[in-house]
C-alpha cells in the first residue's frame, strides 16, 4: 500500500457528540410537569368518573365482607376451599387461619383486603383473558403488548403510584388501578402462551370436523390452556397480595395501613401479626386455586382420552 493512501491518525480530531445541558434538561421536566399537569385540570373529572363505578363496586363489596356474620363467612370459606381442593384438610386449615386472624383482632382489615384482592383479581382475569386470546391469534397485536407488559412488570410500583395518584388522588379506586397493572400481566401472558401451545394436530382435526372459529376457540384451545391459565390466575392473586401494602399508601386501606404504621412507630408485634395474616391469605389462594386448577386438567385429561 503507497505512503499516501495511509492516514494521517494525528491529524484526526474527536468530535465530542451534543449533551443536552443541566438548563435544556430543567426546560424538558418542566414541560413535562406542566403538561401533565394541564391535560388533568382539562381532563381530571371525566376521567374520576370513568372509575366511579370500580370505587362503587369495590366500597359495596368490602361493606359486604366487614358486614358478614363471622360463622357465615367460615362456612362459606370452608365450603369453597373444598369445592377447589377437595381436602377437607386444607378446608380446615383455611377456617382455623381465619379463626385465629380474628381472635387477634384483625377480622375488618382482613376483610377488606380480602375484597381489595377479590374484586382486583376478578377484574384482571375479565381484561386480562380476553386480552391473551386476541394476542394469540395475532403475532402483530402480541409484539404491541408484550413490551407494554414488559414495562408493567420490571417498573417500580413506586413510579407508576404517581400518575395513578395525581389523576385519582387519594382512595379506593386509584388503589384498585394500581393492584391491577401490578398484578394483570401474569394472566395475559400465560392466557397467550397456553393457546399457543395447543397442538396444531387438535386444531387441524377440529377444522376437519367443521369446527369454526369460535367452536374452535372455546371447544378446544382455552379447554386445552386452562393448566396455563390457572397457572395465571394463581399469579395475579399472588401479586394482588404482594401490592396490598403498598396500595395502603394511597388509600387501600385493609392489612397494609398496620403494616404502614408499624414501620413508621416501629410496632414490631403489630407488623409481624398483620404479615403473617397476608401470608396466611396468601397461602389459602395459592393452595385453593392450585388444586382446582390440577382437578380441571386431570378431568380435561381424563375426557380427552374417553
Amino acid at each position: 500500500m503507497a505512503e499516501d493512501s495511509l492516514i494521517d491518525w494525528s491529524k484526526l480530531t474527536w468530535i465530542e457528540p451534543p449533551v443536552m445541558g443541566r438548563t435544556d434538561l430543567r426546560d424538558l421536566k418542566k414541560g413535562i410537569d406542566s403538561g401533565f399537569r394541564d391535560f388533568i385540570r382539562e381532563n381530571g373529572e371525566w376521567i374520576e368518573n370513568i372509575f366511579e363505578p370500580l370505587k362503587w363496586i369495590l366500597i359495596k363489596f368490602e361493606h359486604a365482607m366487614v358486614g358478614m356474620p363471622w360463622p357465615l363467612f367460615l362456612v362459606i370459606v370452608a365450603g369453597l376451599s373444598y369445592l377447589g381442593s377437595r381436602s377437607w384438610k386444607l378446608s380446615l386449615g383455611a377456617v382455623l387461619s381465619f379463626v385465629l386472624i380474628g381472635w387477634l383482632d384483625m377480622w375488618e382489615a382482613t376483610m377488606a383486603t380480602v375484597a381489595m384482592v377479590s374484586v382486583s383479581t376478578l377484574l384482571c382475569i375479565a381484561l386480562g383473558i380476553p386480552l391473551g386470546v386476541w394476542m394469540s391469534r395475532s403475532d402483530r397485536v402480541q409484539s404491541f403488548i408484550v413490551p407494554i407488559l414488559d414495562i408493567m412488570q420490571t417498573i417500580p410500583s413506586f413510579v407508576y403510584l404517581i400518575p395513578v395518584v395525581m389523576l385519582l388522588g387519594i382512595g379506593k379506586a386509584p388503589a384498585l388501578i394500581a393492584v391491577m397493572i401490578y398484578a394483570i400481566p401474569p394472566i395475559v401472558r400465560l392466557t397467550n402462551l397456553g393457546i399457543r401451545l395447543v397442538d396444531k394436530e387438535t386444531l387441524e382435526a377440529a377444522d376437519a370436523f367443521g369446527a369454526n372459529k369460535k367452536e374452535r376457540l372455546f371447544g378446544v384451545q382455552i379447554p386445552l390452556a386452562l393448566p396455563n391459565i390457572f397457572a395465571g390466575v394463581n399469579q395475579t392473586i399472588m401479586m394482588a397480595l404482594a401490592m396490598v401494602v403498598i396500595a395502603a399508601m394511597i388509600g387501600a386501606g385493609g392489612l397494609g395501613t398496620p403494616v404502614l404504621r408499624a414501620v413508621n412507630n416501629q410496632y414490631l408485634a403489630l407488623g409481624v401479626f398483620n404479615g403473617m395474616a397476608i401470608v396466611a391469605i396468601a397461602i389459602i389462594f395459592d393452595r385453593v386455586s392450585q388444586a382446582y386448577g390440577k382437578r380441571l386438567q386431570k378431568h380435561r385429561e381424563g375426557g380427552h382420552g374417553v
